[in-house]
């Protein structure tokens, strides 16, 4: 699905990444982990294509995103990667329905078989009776739902999430790690989740551990 080589990343004197190199199977979750400080957030950006590395080499799924221009770049993520922040960065004048659909309108799918899938994604999410509802009017799991729906509308080949649970409690972040294995067995997805949570990254299928900037053997 990914694979990464010799990834490095600066921000002035500062070298974050110092020659990264990992691959990520598909359909499986990957856990990074590691300090703050340590570079998972940079690195995860860097996959995402959200950020371009210093050096270093990265194919998504056969293709080349760091030789791609700055359009290329966009459709590419619109079609193939998903996203779910610690924040939800929901648009709060919309309903849920509307913010899960926002990607596959940009995508140019028909409105009514975007919000077929969105209604689809919504439900299978535990959120059936919410479509109509707007982010004021939804629990913070509900928000995190409804992102991870607005992350899986397009069919990504994959999903980022960087510390998808950091502001949740205890018991939405135990549903949101159990939506995150449900979306593994019943839909193949593959992701790649920045976490803190060390039980959680135990259980993944695959851990990295990142310590100043290089992953640890």
């Amino acid at each position: 699905m990914i694979k990464a080589a010799n990834i490095t990343k600066s921000f002035g004197p500062l070298q974050v990444l110092k020659g990264v190199t990992l691959e990520a199977p598909k359909g499986k979750i990957i856990s990074i982990v590691g300090a703050s400080g340590a570079g998972k957030s940079t690195l995860l950006q860097i996959l995402g294509t959200l950020s371009l590395p210093d050096g270093g080499t990265l194919q998504i799924e056969n293709s080349n995103p760091l030789s791609m221009s700055e359009k290329e770049l966009a459709r590419f993520r619109n079609k193939h990667i998903g996203f779910v922040f610690q924040f939800h960065h929901l648009l709060p004048e919309f309903t849920a329905l509307e913010n899960v659909c926002l990607p596959a309108f940009i995508a140019q799918t028909a409105k009514k078989d975007a919000e077929k899938r969105a209604s689809e994604l919504l439900t299978f999410l535990g959120l059936k009776d919410r479509l109509t509802h707007k982010p004021n009017e939804l629990s913070g799991g509900e928000k995190q739902r409804v992102a991870v729906a607005r992350a899986l509308i397009n069919k990504p080949s994959v999903i980022f999430a960087d510390e998808p649970t950091g502001n949740l409690d205890s018991q939405n972040q135990q549903e949101m790690h159990d939506l995150f294995f449900s979306l593994r067995d019943e839909y193949k997805q593959t992701l790649i989740i920045v976490t803190h949570d060390r039980n959680f990254a135990k259980m993944s299928d695959v851990i990295v551990e990142i310590k100043d900037g290089v992953i640890l053997k």
